[in-house]
Protein backbone atom coordinates (compact mmCIF):
# COMPACT_ATOMS: atom_id res chain seq x y z
CA UNK A 1 0.00 0.00 0.00
CA UNK A 2 1.29 3.71 -0.70
CA UNK A 3 -0.05 6.78 -0.41
CA UNK A 4 0.62 10.40 -2.43
CA UNK A 5 -0.94 13.53 -2.56
CA UNK A 6 -2.39 15.26 -5.52
CA UNK A 7 -0.65 18.07 -4.64
CA UNK A 8 0.16 20.41 -1.15
CA UNK A 9 -2.26 23.19 -0.87
CA UNK A 10 -1.32 27.15 -0.84
CA UNK A 11 -1.89 27.18 3.01
CA UNK A 12 0.53 28.80 5.26
CA UNK A 13 1.85 25.73 7.42
CA UNK A 14 0.80 23.11 5.30
CA UNK A 15 4.14 21.32 5.06
CA UNK A 16 3.98 20.99 8.93
CA UNK A 17 1.27 18.99 8.46
CA UNK A 18 1.86 17.43 5.25
CA UNK A 19 4.89 15.75 6.55
CA UNK A 20 6.13 11.90 5.43
CA UNK A 21 5.86 10.16 9.16
CA UNK A 22 2.37 12.06 9.27
CA UNK A 23 1.30 10.34 5.93
CA UNK A 24 3.32 6.89 7.15
CA UNK A 25 0.24 7.13 9.73
CA UNK A 26 -2.47 7.81 7.49
CA UNK A 27 -1.45 5.06 5.27
CA UNK A 28 -1.04 2.27 8.13
CA UNK A 29 -4.27 3.50 9.52
CA UNK A 30 -5.64 3.26 5.71
CA UNK A 31 -4.01 -0.14 5.97
CA UNK A 32 -5.51 -1.69 8.70
CA UNK A 33 -8.95 -0.51 8.68
CA UNK A 34 -10.44 0.22 4.97
CA UNK A 35 -11.57 -3.30 4.36
CA UNK A 36 -13.63 -3.29 7.91
CA UNK A 37 -15.00 0.46 6.66
CA UNK A 38 -16.01 -0.73 3.39
CA UNK A 39 -17.90 -3.80 4.72
CA UNK A 40 -19.28 -1.89 6.74
CA UNK A 41 -20.75 0.89 4.28
CA UNK A 42 -21.94 -1.91 2.39
CA UNK A 43 -23.69 -3.64 5.13
CA UNK A 44 -25.61 -0.26 5.39
CA UNK A 45 -27.28 -0.99 2.34
CA UNK A 46 -28.93 -4.02 2.83
CA UNK A 47 -30.04 -3.35 7.02
CA UNK A 48 -31.38 -0.30 5.13
CA UNK A 49 -33.12 -2.13 2.37
CA UNK A 50 -34.49 -4.64 5.00
CA UNK A 51 -36.01 -2.03 7.03
CA UNK A 52 -37.66 -0.53 4.34
CA UNK A 53 -39.32 -3.59 2.89
CA UNK A 54 -40.63 -4.47 6.36
CA UNK A 55 -41.78 -0.63 7.09
CA UNK A 56 -40.33 -0.94 10.52
CA UNK A 57 -36.86 -1.57 12.72
CA UNK A 58 -36.49 -3.12 16.32
CA UNK A 59 -33.99 -3.25 18.84
CA UNK A 60 -31.26 -5.95 18.22
CA UNK A 61 -32.06 -9.21 19.74
CA UNK A 62 -28.27 -10.42 19.74
CA UNK A 63 -27.10 -7.04 21.59
CA UNK A 64 -30.28 -7.30 24.27
CA UNK A 65 -27.45 -8.71 27.30
CA UNK A 66 -25.56 -5.29 26.26
CA UNK A 67 -28.77 -3.35 27.09
CA UNK A 68 -29.70 -5.19 30.02
CA UNK A 69 -25.93 -5.44 31.43
CA UNK A 70 -25.09 -3.43 34.66
CA UNK A 71 -21.72 -1.10 32.92
CA UNK A 72 -20.95 2.00 32.24
CA UNK A 73 -18.56 4.54 30.45
CA UNK A 74 -15.15 5.68 31.17
CA UNK A 75 -14.75 8.68 33.50
CA UNK A 76 -14.77 11.91 32.14
CA UNK A 77 -11.60 13.68 32.21
CA UNK A 78 -11.61 17.45 33.71
CA UNK A 79 -12.14 19.36 30.58
CA UNK A 80 -15.49 17.37 29.59
CA UNK A 81 -17.51 17.13 32.79
CA UNK A 82 -18.72 20.79 32.21
CA UNK A 83 -20.21 20.78 28.91
CA UNK A 84 -23.21 23.23 29.32
CA UNK A 85 -22.74 25.42 26.28
CA UNK A 86 -21.27 24.02 22.99
CA UNK A 87 -20.50 26.16 20.10
CA UNK A 88 -20.27 24.35 16.48
CA UNK A 89 -18.29 26.05 13.68
CA UNK A 90 -15.79 25.22 10.85
CA UNK A 91 -11.96 25.24 12.28
CA UNK A 92 -11.12 26.85 8.91
CA UNK A 93 -10.41 30.14 8.11
CA UNK A 94 -8.68 31.10 11.57
CA UNK A 95 -11.09 33.95 12.26
CA UNK A 96 -13.81 31.82 12.88
CA UNK A 97 -11.99 29.26 15.36
CA UNK A 98 -10.57 32.15 17.15
CA UNK A 99 -13.81 34.06 17.36
CA UNK A 100 -15.41 30.41 18.87
CA UNK A 101 -12.12 29.72 21.28
CA UNK A 102 -13.31 32.87 22.49
CA UNK A 103 -17.17 32.62 22.92
CA UNK A 104 -17.24 31.92 26.50
CA UNK A 105 -18.75 28.59 25.36
CA UNK A 106 -17.01 25.18 27.82
CA UNK A 107 -16.88 23.64 24.56
CA UNK A 108 -16.06 23.97 20.85
CA UNK A 109 -17.34 21.53 17.61
CA UNK A 110 -14.29 22.20 15.36
CA UNK A 111 -16.20 20.65 12.22
CA UNK A 112 -14.29 19.08 9.56
CA UNK A 113 -17.76 17.37 8.48
CA UNK A 114 -21.37 19.20 8.02
CA UNK A 115 -19.95 22.84 8.15
CA UNK A 116 -17.11 22.69 6.39
CA UNK A 117 -16.68 22.08 2.30
CA UNK A 118 -13.95 19.86 2.40
CA UNK A 119 -11.39 21.43 -0.56
CA UNK A 120 -8.06 20.59 0.45
CA UNK A 121 -7.04 24.04 1.31
CA UNK A 122 -10.19 24.12 4.00
CA UNK A 123 -9.03 20.61 5.26
CA UNK A 124 -5.26 21.57 5.76
CA UNK A 125 -6.08 24.71 7.00
CA UNK A 126 -8.39 23.55 9.68
CA UNK A 127 -5.42 21.52 10.76
CA UNK A 128 -2.66 23.94 10.98
CA UNK A 129 -5.60 26.00 12.79
CA UNK A 130 -6.73 23.69 15.34
CA UNK A 131 -2.59 22.80 16.00
CA UNK A 132 -1.97 26.65 17.06
CA UNK A 133 -5.13 26.49 18.91
CA UNK A 134 -3.83 23.69 21.30
CA UNK A 135 -0.68 25.09 21.43
CA UNK A 136 -2.54 28.81 22.47
CA UNK A 137 -0.54 30.31 19.56
CA UNK A 138 -3.80 30.97 17.14
CA UNK A 139 -3.89 34.03 15.35
CA UNK A 140 -5.33 36.27 12.29
CA UNK A 141 -4.59 39.18 10.83
CA UNK A 142 -7.56 40.68 8.21
CA UNK A 143 -6.82 42.46 5.64
CA UNK A 144 -7.87 45.98 6.95
CA UNK A 145 -5.96 45.17 9.21
CA UNK A 146 -7.96 44.08 12.29
CA UNK A 147 -5.88 41.34 14.92
CA UNK A 148 -7.66 38.47 16.76
CA UNK A 149 -6.02 36.74 19.02
CA UNK A 150 -6.96 34.45 21.72
CA UNK A 151 -8.19 35.71 24.95
CA UNK A 152 -6.05 35.66 28.36
CA UNK A 153 -8.67 37.05 30.01
CA UNK A 154 -11.03 33.96 30.57
CA UNK A 155 -10.77 30.33 29.63
CA UNK A 156 -10.65 29.20 26.04
CA UNK A 157 -13.48 26.40 24.89
CA UNK A 158 -12.56 23.11 24.80
CA UNK A 159 -12.29 22.02 21.82
CA UNK A 160 -13.67 18.56 20.03
CA UNK A 161 -13.19 17.75 16.69
CA UNK A 162 -15.62 16.35 14.32
CA UNK A 163 -13.98 14.45 11.51
CA UNK A 164 -16.01 13.62 8.40
CA UNK A 165 -17.63 10.69 8.51
CA UNK A 166 -17.38 7.30 6.46
CA UNK A 167 -18.58 7.86 3.66
CA UNK A 168 -16.68 11.11 2.97
CA UNK A 169 -13.26 10.38 0.63
CA UNK A 170 -10.57 12.81 0.87
CA UNK A 171 -9.85 12.85 -3.67
CA UNK A 172 -6.10 14.47 -2.88
CA UNK A 173 -4.72 11.51 -0.73
CA UNK A 174 -4.39 8.27 -2.68
CA UNK A 175 -3.89 5.23 -1.13
CA UNK A 176 -2.53 2.84 -3.98
CA UNK A 177 -4.23 5.54 -6.61
CA UNK A 178 -7.36 5.54 -4.82
CA UNK A 179 -9.30 8.88 -2.94
CA UNK A 180 -8.23 8.34 0.63
CA UNK A 181 -10.79 7.92 3.62
CA UNK A 182 -11.80 11.63 4.55
CA UNK A 183 -12.24 10.24 8.22
CA UNK A 184 -8.99 8.41 8.34
CA UNK A 185 -7.44 11.77 7.02
CA UNK A 186 -8.81 14.24 9.11
CA UNK A 187 -8.72 12.06 12.59
CA UNK A 188 -4.93 10.70 11.72
CA UNK A 189 -3.27 14.00 11.28
CA UNK A 190 -4.95 15.74 13.50
CA UNK A 191 -4.14 12.98 16.34
CA UNK A 192 -0.64 12.84 15.00
CA UNK A 193 0.39 15.87 15.12
CA UNK A 194 -1.85 17.22 18.57
CA UNK A 195 -2.54 14.01 20.40
CA UNK A 196 0.70 13.96 22.70
CA UNK A 197 0.64 17.65 23.26
CA UNK A 198 -3.19 17.57 24.36
CA UNK A 199 -2.65 14.53 26.40
CA UNK A 200 0.61 16.38 28.63
CA UNK A 201 -2.30 19.15 29.41
CA UNK A 202 -5.52 17.66 30.06
CA UNK A 203 -6.97 19.17 26.63
CA UNK A 204 -7.77 15.71 25.04
CA UNK A 205 -7.97 14.69 22.21
CA UNK A 206 -11.55 14.62 22.10
CA UNK A 207 -13.71 13.81 19.09
CA UNK A 208 -17.65 14.31 17.91
CA UNK A 209 -18.29 11.19 15.39
CA UNK A 210 -20.90 11.78 12.93
CA UNK A 211 -23.31 9.80 10.35
CA UNK A 212 -22.52 6.12 12.41
CA UNK A 213 -25.57 4.11 11.52
CA UNK A 214 -24.21 0.74 13.89
CA UNK A 215 -23.03 0.00 17.14
CA UNK A 216 -20.24 -1.98 14.34
CA UNK A 217 -19.04 1.26 12.78
CA UNK A 218 -18.42 2.57 16.52
CA UNK A 219 -16.27 -0.47 17.13
CA UNK A 220 -14.36 0.25 14.32
CA UNK A 221 -13.86 3.94 15.60
CA UNK A 222 -12.75 2.12 18.85
CA UNK A 223 -10.71 -0.01 16.73
CA UNK A 224 -8.90 2.89 15.73
CA UNK A 225 -8.02 4.88 18.84
CA UNK A 226 -6.68 1.96 20.41
CA UNK A 227 -4.37 1.51 17.50
CA UNK A 228 -4.04 5.05 17.42
CA UNK A 229 -2.67 5.56 20.93
CA UNK A 230 -0.81 2.64 21.03
CA UNK A 231 1.70 3.37 17.83
CA UNK A 232 1.70 7.62 19.10
CA UNK A 233 2.66 6.03 23.06
CA UNK A 234 -0.56 7.31 24.07
CA UNK A 235 -1.99 6.02 27.38
CA UNK A 236 -5.08 3.98 26.63
CA UNK A 237 -8.37 5.61 27.10
CA UNK A 238 -7.06 9.22 26.82
CA UNK A 239 -9.28 9.55 23.45
CA UNK A 240 -12.74 10.44 24.63
CA UNK A 241 -15.47 10.82 21.74
CA UNK A 242 -19.03 12.06 21.13
CA UNK A 243 -21.02 10.23 18.99
CA UNK A 244 -23.98 12.21 16.98
CA UNK A 245 -27.22 10.02 16.85
CA UNK A 246 -28.17 11.20 14.01
CA UNK A 247 -29.56 8.17 12.04
CA UNK A 248 -32.63 6.35 12.44
CA UNK A 249 -30.80 2.94 13.15
CA UNK A 250 -28.28 4.36 15.33
CA UNK A 251 -31.46 5.53 17.55
CA UNK A 252 -32.15 1.82 18.27
CA UNK A 253 -28.44 0.97 19.16
CA UNK A 254 -27.39 3.77 21.69
CA UNK A 255 -25.97 1.38 24.42
CA UNK A 256 -24.03 -0.65 22.05
CA UNK A 257 -22.55 2.47 20.63
CA UNK A 258 -21.96 3.46 24.02
CA UNK A 259 -20.68 0.03 24.98
CA UNK A 260 -18.49 -0.39 22.16
CA UNK A 261 -16.47 2.72 22.66
CA UNK A 262 -17.35 2.73 26.56
CA UNK A 263 -13.31 3.09 27.09
CA UNK A 264 -13.62 6.39 25.11
CA UNK A 265 -16.88 7.25 25.09
CA UNK A 266 -17.99 10.72 26.10
CA UNK A 267 -21.58 11.04 25.26
CA UNK A 268 -24.34 11.15 22.95
CA UNK A 269 -25.89 14.25 20.54
CA UNK A 270 -29.21 14.46 19.60
CA UNK A 271 -29.47 16.46 16.03
CA UNK A 272 -32.03 17.18 14.00
CA UNK A 273 -32.38 17.80 10.62
CA UNK A 274 -29.90 14.81 9.51
CA UNK A 275 -32.13 12.11 12.01
CA UNK A 276 -35.09 13.54 10.20
CA UNK A 277 -33.26 12.98 6.62
CA UNK A 278 -32.12 9.55 7.76
CA UNK A 279 -35.47 8.74 8.16
CA UNK A 280 -36.77 9.37 4.91
CA UNK A 281 -33.64 7.81 3.09
CA UNK A 282 -33.92 4.89 5.17
CA UNK A 283 -37.92 4.53 4.82
CA UNK A 284 -38.28 5.76 1.04
CA UNK A 285 -39.67 2.95 0.05
CA UNK A 286 -42.09 2.05 2.62
CA UNK A 287 -44.90 4.53 1.55
CA UNK A 288 -46.50 7.60 2.69
CA UNK A 289 -47.03 6.58 6.68
CA UNK A 290 -43.36 7.85 6.61
CA UNK A 291 -44.21 11.35 4.84
CA UNK A 292 -43.44 14.10 6.77
CA UNK A 293 -44.70 17.43 7.54
CA UNK A 294 -42.78 20.82 6.07
CA UNK A 295 -39.76 20.91 8.18
CA UNK A 296 -40.24 24.21 9.54
CA UNK A 297 -43.53 22.29 11.29
CA UNK A 298 -41.21 19.34 12.51
CA UNK A 299 -40.66 20.45 16.42
CA UNK A 300 -38.51 18.45 18.80
CA UNK A 301 -41.87 18.35 20.75
CA UNK A 302 -43.25 15.76 18.09
CA UNK A 303 -43.89 12.78 19.57
CA UNK A 304 -41.65 10.87 17.73
CA UNK A 305 -38.59 13.30 18.35
CA UNK A 306 -39.78 13.45 22.15
CA UNK A 307 -38.92 9.42 22.01
CA UNK A 308 -35.47 9.94 20.80
CA UNK A 309 -34.29 12.76 23.07
CA UNK A 310 -36.00 10.76 26.27
CA UNK A 311 -34.35 7.61 24.89
CA UNK A 312 -30.99 9.34 24.32
CA UNK A 313 -31.11 11.22 28.18
CA UNK A 314 -31.84 8.16 29.45
CA UNK A 315 -29.52 5.91 27.72
CA UNK A 316 -26.39 8.40 28.48
CA UNK A 317 -27.28 8.77 32.44
CA UNK A 318 -27.64 5.35 32.86
CA UNK A 319 -24.16 4.21 31.29
CA UNK A 320 -22.72 7.71 32.78
CA UNK A 321 -22.92 9.54 29.40
CA UNK A 322 -23.48 13.05 28.75
CA UNK A 323 -26.18 13.63 26.70
CA UNK A 324 -25.96 16.54 24.48
CA UNK A 325 -29.02 18.68 22.86
CA UNK A 326 -29.10 19.76 19.63
CA UNK A 327 -28.53 22.85 17.41
CA UNK A 328 -29.63 26.70 17.94
CA UNK A 329 -29.16 27.71 14.60
CA UNK A 330 -30.22 31.55 14.90
CA UNK A 331 -27.78 34.56 13.83
CA UNK A 332 -28.28 37.75 15.50
CA UNK A 333 -29.83 40.76 12.98
CA UNK A 334 -29.37 43.78 14.05
CA UNK A 335 -31.11 45.95 11.35
CA UNK A 336 -34.32 43.46 12.39
CA UNK A 337 -34.08 43.63 16.78
CA UNK A 338 -37.78 42.51 16.95
CA UNK A 339 -37.04 39.54 14.63
CA UNK A 340 -33.68 38.70 16.78
CA UNK A 341 -35.67 39.18 20.16
CA UNK A 342 -38.25 36.87 19.11
CA UNK A 343 -35.96 34.78 18.28
CA UNK A 344 -33.83 34.75 20.85
CA UNK A 345 -37.29 33.54 23.11
CA UNK A 346 -37.34 30.54 20.75
CA UNK A 347 -34.00 29.36 21.50
CA UNK A 348 -34.46 30.08 25.51
CA UNK A 349 -37.87 28.20 25.19
CA UNK A 350 -36.18 25.23 23.59
CA UNK A 351 -32.77 25.09 25.77
CA UNK A 352 -35.38 24.94 28.69
CA UNK A 353 -36.91 22.02 27.41
CA UNK A 354 -33.87 20.29 26.63
CA UNK A 355 -32.38 21.09 30.55
CA UNK A 356 -35.54 20.12 32.11
CA UNK A 357 -35.22 17.10 30.00
CA UNK A 358 -32.01 16.29 31.87
CA UNK A 359 -30.02 16.98 28.93
CA UNK A 360 -26.36 18.29 29.72
CA UNK A 361 -25.66 20.64 27.95
CA UNK A 362 -26.55 21.79 24.24
CA UNK A 363 -25.97 23.57 21.33
CA UNK A 364 -25.34 26.99 19.52
CA UNK A 365 -23.88 28.47 16.31
CA UNK A 366 -23.31 32.05 17.57
CA UNK A 367 -21.67 33.42 20.07
CA UNK A 368 -24.42 36.20 20.75
CA UNK A 369 -26.42 32.67 21.47
CA UNK A 370 -23.79 31.08 25.11
CA UNK A 371 -25.19 33.64 26.96
CA UNK A 372 -28.62 32.63 26.42
CA UNK A 373 -28.46 28.68 26.18
CA UNK A 374 -25.56 29.61 29.69
CA UNK A 375 -28.48 31.02 31.42
CA UNK A 376 -30.83 28.29 31.17
CA UNK A 377 -28.55 25.37 31.88
CA UNK A 378 -26.94 27.28 34.97
CA UNK A 379 -30.65 27.84 36.52
CA UNK A 380 -30.82 23.66 36.25
CA UNK A 381 -27.76 23.33 37.03
CA UNK A 382 -26.45 25.67 39.33
CA UNK A 383 -23.03 25.12 40.46
CA UNK A 384 -22.97 21.63 39.40
CA UNK A 385 -21.37 20.82 35.89
CA UNK A 386 -23.68 18.26 34.62
CA UNK A 387 -27.08 16.38 35.79
CA UNK A 388 -25.57 12.74 35.19
CA UNK A 389 -27.09 12.13 38.11
CA UNK A 390 -30.39 12.66 36.78
CA UNK A 391 -32.17 9.23 35.83
CA UNK A 392 -35.24 8.60 34.02
CA UNK A 393 -36.50 5.38 35.26
CA UNK A 394 -39.32 6.22 34.13
CA UNK A 395 -38.71 6.56 29.92
CA UNK A 396 -40.08 2.90 28.01
CA UNK A 397 -39.38 3.66 24.34
CA UNK A 398 -41.10 1.62 21.70
CA UNK A 399 -39.98 1.09 18.30
CA UNK A 400 -42.88 2.21 17.26
CA UNK A 401 -42.85 5.56 19.22
CA UNK A 402 -39.78 5.84 17.08
CA UNK A 403 -40.90 5.20 14.07
CA UNK A 404 -44.03 7.24 14.79
CA UNK A 405 -43.95 9.65 11.81
CA UNK A 406 -47.36 10.54 11.14
CA UNK A 407 -48.87 11.76 14.58
CA UNK A 408 -45.93 14.60 13.92
CA UNK A 409 -48.32 17.63 13.61
CA UNK A 410 -47.76 19.59 10.58
CA UNK A 411 -48.70 20.27 6.87
CA UNK A 412 -47.63 19.46 3.52
CA UNK A 413 -47.48 22.77 1.52
CA UNK A 414 -46.47 23.85 -2.02
CA UNK A 415 -44.73 27.12 0.23
CA UNK A 416 -42.71 24.18 2.14
CA UNK A 417 -41.74 22.82 -1.57
CA UNK A 418 -40.20 26.71 -2.56
CA UNK A 419 -38.37 26.92 0.85
CA UNK A 420 -36.88 23.62 0.38
CA UNK A 421 -36.11 23.57 -2.93
CA UNK A 422 -34.65 27.42 -2.04
CA UNK A 423 -32.51 26.21 1.08
CA UNK A 424 -31.12 23.48 -0.81
CA UNK A 425 -29.60 25.55 -3.76
CA UNK A 426 -28.95 28.44 -1.78
CA UNK A 427 -26.73 25.88 0.86
CA UNK A 428 -25.16 23.95 -2.44
CA UNK A 429 -24.16 27.26 -4.11
CA UNK A 430 -22.27 28.43 -1.50
CA UNK A 431 -21.13 24.93 -0.13
CA UNK A 432 -19.52 24.57 -3.77
CA UNK A 433 -17.72 28.01 -3.27
CA UNK A 434 -15.52 27.12 -0.54
CA UNK A 435 -17.99 28.03 2.26
CA UNK A 436 -19.74 24.98 4.22
CA UNK A 437 -21.54 27.07 7.07
CA UNK A 438 -24.14 29.33 5.32
CA UNK A 439 -26.18 32.12 6.72
CA UNK A 440 -30.28 32.07 5.13
CA UNK A 441 -32.83 33.99 6.59
CA UNK A 442 -30.75 34.67 9.96
CA UNK A 443 -30.16 30.73 10.22
CA UNK A 444 -26.79 29.67 10.01
CA UNK A 445 -27.05 26.32 8.01
CA UNK A 446 -25.12 23.27 7.11
CA UNK A 447 -25.12 20.27 5.14
CA UNK A 448 -27.99 18.76 7.33
CA UNK A 449 -30.23 21.29 6.07
CA UNK A 450 -29.81 20.83 2.44
CA UNK A 451 -30.20 17.13 2.87
CA UNK A 452 -33.43 17.50 4.96
CA UNK A 453 -34.81 19.79 2.63
CA UNK A 454 -33.56 17.78 -0.95
CA UNK A 455 -35.19 14.29 0.68
CA UNK A 456 -38.14 15.83 1.84
CA UNK A 457 -39.05 17.13 -2.09
CA UNK A 458 -37.89 14.05 -3.02
CA UNK A 459 -40.30 11.58 -0.43
CA UNK A 460 -43.44 14.20 -1.39
CA UNK A 461 -43.14 13.37 -5.29
CA UNK A 462 -42.71 9.90 -4.82
CA UNK A 463 -45.27 9.37 -2.47
CA UNK A 464 -47.74 11.90 -4.69
CA UNK A 465 -48.53 14.35 -1.33
CA UNK A 466 -51.44 16.86 -2.31
CA UNK A 467 -50.01 20.45 -0.67
CA UNK A 468 -52.79 21.63 1.57
CA UNK A 469 -52.35 25.53 0.90
CA UNK A 470 -52.87 24.61 -3.14
CA UNK A 471 -54.32 21.54 -3.45
CA UNK A 472 -51.98 20.39 -6.02
CA UNK A 473 -50.19 17.30 -6.12
CA UNK A 474 -45.98 17.70 -5.62
CA UNK A 475 -45.00 16.07 -9.15
CA UNK A 476 -41.48 15.83 -10.89
CA UNK A 477 -42.74 18.59 -13.05
CA UNK A 478 -44.32 20.84 -10.56
CA UNK A 479 -41.15 20.99 -8.21
CA UNK A 480 -39.01 21.46 -11.38
CA UNK A 481 -41.60 24.46 -11.84
CA UNK A 482 -40.84 25.47 -8.62
CA UNK A 483 -37.49 25.00 -9.04
CA UNK A 484 -37.39 27.21 -11.60
CA UNK A 485 -38.52 29.81 -9.55
CA UNK A 486 -36.87 29.31 -6.83
CA UNK A 487 -33.61 29.91 -9.02
CA UNK A 488 -34.15 32.84 -10.68
CA UNK A 489 -35.43 34.54 -6.72
CA UNK A 490 -31.63 33.54 -6.04
CA UNK A 491 -30.34 34.86 -9.32
CA UNK A 492 -31.98 38.58 -8.25
CA UNK A 493 -30.12 37.77 -5.08
CA UNK A 494 -26.50 37.27 -6.20
CA UNK A 495 -25.34 40.54 -7.90
CA UNK A 496 -22.32 38.99 -9.23
CA UNK A 497 -23.43 36.94 -13.30
CA UNK A 498 -19.92 35.01 -12.58
CA UNK A 499 -20.37 33.72 -9.13
CA UNK A 500 -24.29 32.49 -10.30
CA UNK A 501 -22.99 30.86 -13.07
CA UNK A 502 -20.03 29.13 -11.06
CA UNK A 503 -22.04 27.88 -8.36
CA UNK A 504 -25.61 28.55 -8.33
CA UNK A 505 -26.36 27.55 -11.58
CA UNK A 506 -24.27 23.56 -11.05
CA UNK A 507 -26.11 23.79 -7.48
CA UNK A 508 -29.76 23.83 -9.47
CA UNK A 509 -29.10 21.01 -11.69
CA UNK A 510 -27.69 18.88 -8.77
CA UNK A 511 -30.89 19.63 -6.85
CA UNK A 512 -33.03 19.07 -9.31
CA UNK A 513 -31.64 15.74 -10.75
CA UNK A 514 -31.44 14.65 -7.36
CA UNK A 515 -35.61 15.41 -6.48
CA UNK A 516 -36.61 14.10 -9.42
CA UNK A 517 -34.69 11.38 -9.47
CA UNK A 518 -33.31 11.98 -12.90
CA UNK A 519 -29.53 10.06 -11.22
CA UNK A 520 -32.04 7.02 -10.85
CA UNK A 521 -32.34 5.63 -7.02
CA UNK A 522 -32.30 7.89 -4.10
CA UNK A 523 -28.79 9.17 -3.90
CA UNK A 524 -27.47 8.61 -0.35
CA UNK A 525 -25.76 11.93 0.70
CA UNK A 526 -25.96 15.46 -1.06
CA UNK A 527 -22.19 15.74 -0.13
CA UNK A 528 -20.93 12.87 -2.42
CA UNK A 529 -22.24 14.11 -5.78
CA UNK A 530 -21.61 18.02 -4.77
CA UNK A 531 -18.28 16.77 -4.05
CA UNK A 532 -17.47 15.92 -7.81
CA UNK A 533 -18.62 19.36 -8.49
CA UNK A 534 -16.13 21.18 -6.42
CA UNK A 535 -13.89 23.49 -8.84
CA UNK A 536 -10.55 22.56 -10.15
CA UNK A 537 -9.49 25.97 -8.52
CA UNK A 538 -10.78 24.44 -5.32
CA UNK A 539 -9.38 21.12 -5.18
CA UNK A 540 -6.46 21.27 -7.22
CA UNK A 541 -3.36 24.36 -7.21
Amino acid sequence: MSITLTHTPRVAGAEAILTEDALAFIENLHQRFTGTRDALLAARSSSRRAASASGTMDFLPETAHIRQADWTVAEAPAKLRDRRVEITGPASPAKMAINALNSGAKVWLADLEDASTPTWHNVVDALVNLGAAARGTLSFTNPDGREYTLRQDAPLATVVVRPRGWHLPEANVLIDGKPAIGALVDFGLHFFHNAAHLAASGDGPFYYLPKMESHLEARLWNEVFTFAQAELGIPHGTVRATVLIETIPAAFEMDEILYELREHASGLNAGRWDYLFSMIKYFREAGPKFTMPDRADVAMTAPMMRAYTDLLVATCHKRGAFAMGGMAAVIPNRREPDVTAAAFEKVRADKAREAGDGFDGSWVAHPDLVPVCAEVFDSVLGDRPNQLERQRPEVEVTPAMLLDVESAPGKVTEAGVHANLYVAVAYTAVWLSGNGAVAIHNLMEDAATAEISRSQVWQQIRNQVVAEDTGNTITAELASAILAEEVERLRGEVDNAEVFAAYYQPAAELIGRLVTGQDGDFEDFLTLPAYQLLSTELVAP
